[in-house]
């Protein structure tokens, strides 16, 4: 029998064994769809690497199978939970201190309704801070260099990539889409264009370290320790975004990968407590600028509505953009397994990552009705969600990238539209794979 995920017991059993092969077959078909869409919009068909393509495309599955079926996996899977659930508690702790009852604190009346008094301004975004200056800790402790490094060695052997795009896609699974190049600046201008296309299509088919725990929050009840889910998908979207990225961009015969030591430049930190500090500086840009985001996504999402309501209803009820997503990328989740009575809401998802932002997407999950969306298919679109790339994210990586290498500034533009499509492509290739493998 197929083994199929419960949110309260996980992988079970399933008695109807002809819906899951006709939703393998799906997965395969969506699969086999990204590649040719790949091939088809190739620039140059005839020069695509197939044998690193290859390779890639093969990695996610294996990177699949270990992290999600390996004995002894989900006991991994339990510690990070526990480790997501103390960093949440430590920052109540902060947010209590600071913001009283609005960050978590004891409440002076009494609550209407369970959930009444959550605020998310002063409650779960200034995780983010928490998450930073942790993060710049690690770093100045030398903990994750030793971990991307590992990574980028393992990617360089692999598929034979550049080390400076091997480092930075390695980066890119714990740090943001401009901050991974950070660590191989020196070397930006010197990449070749198919380089450049690569580290910008693993940018947007990951998400930094910094965000992963308010993803995981989202999706706490709905998944079993939804924080390793996340990780996962980031780590094995990168082979994925890799192989993608030289179908569409192919680099020359003669190219000569752009090298980079798989060492970083001293930290800007001279101890912990600057560190703490620098990281904390940072978070706090972050901070301001997701809660800026959402304030504006949301009040442009429902002044679009509001226009659309002016329009007769169709099929009974009132037009919205959600529904129009839904419409339009309906088929495209339907290709990565998710069943056609579920595509609409799940198109909807992916409609709102893409034209929106992730986390958006990953709010809306949290609020769909219980039986919008089988467990299965919640499982497939926490990964198919799991990405940066959106016409915002964009945004910021041509500004960072452009101020790096100024001199690139032209191929840099020109292939960013591009990778709103790759790291799109290679975040439904990890959901389908993970619907194939997890099942």
């Amino acid at each position: 029998m197929a083994p199929v995920y419960s949110r309260a017991e996980g992988f079970q059993t399933d008695a109807n064994e002809g819906e899951d092969v006709m939703e393998a077959g799906q997965g395969v078909l969506g699969i086999v769809a990204i590649v040719a869409l790949c091939w088809a919009f190739s620039e140059r068909r005839g020069a695509i690497p197939w044998r690193p393509v290859l390779i890639g495309l093969a990695l996610q599955p294996v990177l699949a199978l270990i992290l999600l079926k390996t004995p002894g996996a989900p006991t991994v899977f339990v510690w990070l939970n526990q480790v997501v659930l103390a960093l949440q508690e430590a920052t109540r702790a902060g947010t209590s201190f600071v913001f009283g009852y609005l960050g978590g604190g004891d409440l002076p009346f009494e609550e209407p309704f369970p959930g009444a008094a959550f605020v998310l301004a002063f409650q779960a975004l200034p995780l983010i801070l928490v998450v930073s200056a942790l993060s710049s800790v690690l770093f100045y402790w030398r903990v994750l260099p030793t971990i991307v490094g590992g990574f980028a060695w393992g990617l360089r052997r692999a598929m034979g990539v550049g080390g400076a795009v091997g480092l930075s896609s390695a980066a890119n699974v714990f740090v943001g889409m401009v901050e991974a190049p950070l660590f191989v600046r020196p070397y930006v201008a010197a990449m070749t264009r198919s380089e450049l296309f690569m580290m910008m299509t693993v940018g947007m088919a990951t998400i930094a370290g910094t965000v992963m725990v308010i993803y995981a929050g989202f999706l706490q009840g709905i998944l079993e320790t939804p924080l390793a889910h996340i990780l996962i998908a980031s780590i094995i979207s990168a082979p994925a975004a890799l192989a993608l990225a030289l179908m569409l961009v192919p680099g020359e015969a003669d190219e000569t990968p752009t090298e980079a030591r798989l060492t970083l430049p001293p930290p800007e930190a001279r101890n912990t407590m600057e560190a703490i500090l620098i990281g904390t500086r940072d978070g706090i840009t972050l901070l301001i600028n997701v809660a800026a985001m959402l304030l504006v996504m949301v009040a442009l999402v429902s002044l679009v509505n509001q226009a659309l309501g002016l329009l007769p209803a169709v099929a009974g009820e009132p037009l919205t953009l959600e529904r129009m997503l839904g419409w339009v990328m309906a088929p495209v989740v339907w290709l990565i397994g998710i069943p056609w009575e579920e595509a609409a809401a799940a198109g909807s998802l992916m409609g709102i990552k893409t034209i929106l932002n992730e986390l958006l997407a990953y709010a809306g999950m949290a609020g769909l009705p219980e039986d919008a969306l089988s467990p299965r298919s919640e499982l497939i679109m926490a990964y198919a969600l799991c990405g940066f790339a959106n016409f915002g994210s964009l945004g910021i990586m041509l500004g960072g990238l452009t101020a790096m290498a100024p001199e690139r500034r032209g191929d840099i533009v020109a292939l960013g539209g591009k990778t709103i499509v790759s790291g799109t492509l290679a975040t439904l290739m990890t959901g389908a794979v993970v619907g194939l493998v997890a099942w």
